[in-house]
């Protein structure tokens, strides 16, 4: 070895001590602290099942003793001619602009029907007319914005005689909440999940026990170096008993206090503005929302933001062919919430916030009824820093 080579491996060699010895003194790379994180944005987002479901079991109480089948049968029937005239389809190209507008990260489902038909003879009806999940996710695809499944969430599954093609025929509906997440690797799902809420109202129609179901989803996610829980939720809308226990058991389960930054999206059913009882409860309709936001440490995202009444999200009616002028009149109170309990139990910084299907310019084409709004709710998206 000359000492030209010999002097240069020993400079090398001096300055990878030096090297090593800078890195061992610098500090290990720290989590980033609260609230300066990766921005997610998240949306909350009722497709709105088609129809007023309680329509058959309001006839069939109103109903004089002896005739309760053939007033189920006719209200049915008009359950389900109402579930064409608001033609899920055409919706959901609306709902797909949304969702490619805003481009949340994750997105939580409520009423995302599956209506299905069959003779009835006794078996479950198979043949699928709408199927609210695969139609908007493939309009999602036409757009150029794919979105993954993360958990789909079955609540409840009824069925019953209606007249369709002047026949009589067993019509179907399954209802899912879903959790979306948008196609990439900038969130990564480490583990999801789901369950039906033990909560129900109970329901006897024609000598049969049946219930109305909620449930939610959750995922744990990683978004940049942080992991944080995300819960899609849907509580009861017809009392206030029921979906305030729902969100007692939602707080002692997925949402429950574990030191990791939670989000809950939800149709909650439960307006903070409105003191009001039903007849048949004992809490008023702002119960479940203050349960959460009090005892269960969340922040309301959207008052980071603006102020409750830049947030309406419903409601619109059941036909959703109303005018610009009606449901600027309906859109009236908000049930929709985006709620967020950071780490070390306050709120999550809020970068921006939306109320999507609420322009009158995206709403459907005409058809017979007129033209359709994307749902009888708004969306919420809203971005994060958690």
């Amino acid at each position: 070895m000359d000492r030209r080579t010999g002097r240069a491996r020993w400079i090398l060699a001096l300055v990878a001590a030096a090297i090593s010895a800078l890195a061992a003194a610098m500090p290990a790379a720290a989590a980033p602290e609260e609230g300066t994180g990766t921005p997610l944005t998240v949306m909350t987002r009722n497709l709105y099942l088609g129809g007023d479901i309680t329509r058959p079991l309001d006839a069939v109480q109103a109903a004089p003793p002896g005739q309760e089948i053939p007033a189920f049968i006719a209200a049915n029937t008009t359950l389900r001619a109402i579930v064409d005239a608001t033609n899920f389809p055409l919706r959901s190209k609306q709902l797909a602009l949304e969702i490619a507008q805003r481009e949340p990260d994750l997105i939580g489902l409520q009423e995302v029907a599956l209506w299905r038909h069959g003779p009835l003879d006794g078996s479950p009806a198979t043949t699928v007319d709408y199927d609210f999940l695969a139609t908007l996710r493939s309009d999602l695809e036409a757009l150029g914005e794919p979105y993954d499944i993360v958990d789909v969430q079955q609540e409840s599954d009824v069925s019953g005689p209606a007249i369709r093609g002047g026949a009589l025929q067993n019509v179907r509906l399954t209802m899912r909440d879903v959790m979306l997440k948008r196609a990439g690797d900038r969130v990564k799902v480490l583990d999801s999940g789901g369950s039906q809420y033990v909560t129900r109202i109970p329901l006897q129609l024609a000598g049969q026990s049946l219930a109305f179901i909620r449930g939610y989803n959750w995922a744990d996610v990683l978004v940049g170096a942080k992991q944080l829980r995300f819960i899609n939720t849907h509580l009861e809308s017809q009392s206030s008993n029921v979906a305030y226990a729902q969100a007692a058991e939602l707080l002692q389960g997925p949402a429950a206090p574990n030191g990791t930054p939670t989000i809950v999206v939800c149709d909650c059913n439960s307006d903070p503005l409105n003191g009001s009882i039903k007849s048949t409860d004992t809490v008023p309709h702002w119960a479940p929302y203050r349960l959460i936001t009090g005892a269960g440490g969340f922040s309301d995202e959207w008052l980071q933001f603006a102020p409750a009444e830049q947030g309406w999200t419903s409601g619109l009616s059941e036909l959703v062919n109303d005018t610009p002028e009606q449901a600027a009149a309906r859109f009236n109170h908000r049930i929709d919430m985006v709620f967020a309990r950071s780490s070390s139990g306050g709120p999550m910084p809020v970068d921006q916030a939306w109320v999507t299907g609420k322009d009158p310019d995206l709403r459907t084409a005409a058809t017979p009824t007129g033209r359709l709004w994307p749902s009888d709710h708004a969306g919420v998206v809203v971005r994060l820093r958690p």
